[in-house]
């Protein structure tokens, strides 16, 4: 120990690009084998400079005279050309993306793909990962997931990018900017159906970590008058349908639309059976002009 820091053996790695995960939030999140790949490993490099210089410190792993690169989304293709070289060379190289897992919804990709385009090797040192954590603390079902990474911004594209998500037969695990969360929550609500449970997890591992858990809609009003801040990860369960066969969906919407009109006996209808209300509405339109003709 040196002034209450563990002081790592460096010992010599095979040539090669070691992909490192470091914490999303407690820096005693990272692993054992990790520090030991960032204390021997010739070159490094990482999204962002800082934040890894930063935790090294915090875990006593001196930079010595090796080089740190700055390898992110801007500058990866220019990049990753001096360190495949630098691997060619018989030198080790470890990257670290500044949270999380390298490629992940991270930069670390077009490096790794030409690694193993020019033949040589890559590994892993794999540990925190924002997108598992939140699995760990929904609540939900984890037998099968999908990870969708972010939506993307502009509200046409998202809207096409949770209807192409609707019908996964898995629990969805999205990642959003607190900016926008408000607006997916809406989208959520209307394309996958307000009754869908889901949970909202904020700042994991982090001092002001938050889950949010509920139904689609429970969630929305619970978030509406918040200014949210930090990583926000959004979990949802796969969707319940009560039955799936048409047959029983276009009685129930009979029902409702003798007393309801379209729009209401359409969300009344997706909220029972967790079907998208936007397909359960053009079934009512179909419905109703059936009824007229």
């Amino acid at each position: 120990m040196t002034g209450g820091k563990t002081v790592h053996e460096v010992t010599p790695l095979a040539a090669g690009l070691y992909l490192v995960a470091t914490p999303i939030g407690a820096a005693r999140d990272i692993t054992l084998r990790a520090l030991d790949v960032l204390a021997s490993a010739d070159v490094l490099a990482a999204e962002d400079t800082r934040t890894l210089r930063h935790l090294m410190e915090i875990h006593g792993i001196p930079l010595g005279k090796r080089p740190l690169v700055a390898c992110h989304d801007h500058n990866e293709a220019q990049t990753s050309p001096r360190l495949v070289q630098a691997i060619a060379e018989g030198k080790s190289v470890a990257y670290a993306s500044e949270a999380g897992t390298p490629m992940v919804s991270d930069p670390g990709f077009p490096l790794a793909r030409a690694v193993i385009e020019a033949g040589l090797g890559v590994t892993a040192a794999p540990g925190p990962s924002a997108a598992l954590c939140a699995l760990m603390l929904a609540g939900l079902p984890t037998d099968r997931f999908v990870f969708a990474g972010f939506a993307p911004a502009t509200k046409a594209a998202r809207r096409s990018f949770l209807q192409d998500l609707a019908h996964q037969p898995a629990t969805l695990v999205l990642y959003e900017s607190p900016r926008r969360v408000n607006q997916i929550l809406n989208d959520l609500c209307e394309i996958l159906g307000e009754g869908r449970k889901m949970a909202l997890c904020r700042e994991m591992t982090k001092r002001f970590e938050e889950v949010i858990r509920g139904t689609v809609a429970e969630v929305r009003d619970a978030c509406k008058d918040r200014d949210l801040k930090g990583e926000i990860v959004l979990v949802l369960g796969r969707g319940e349908a009560v039955v799936s066969d048409a047959a029983t969906v276009e009685a129930a919407l009979d029902r409702a639309l003798a007393t309801m009109k379209v729009k209401d006996a359409a969300t009344a209808v997706a909220e029972a059976f967790g079907l998208p209300r936007r397909e359960v509405y053009q079934m009512a339109l179909a419905r109703g002009s059936m009824e007229r003709d």
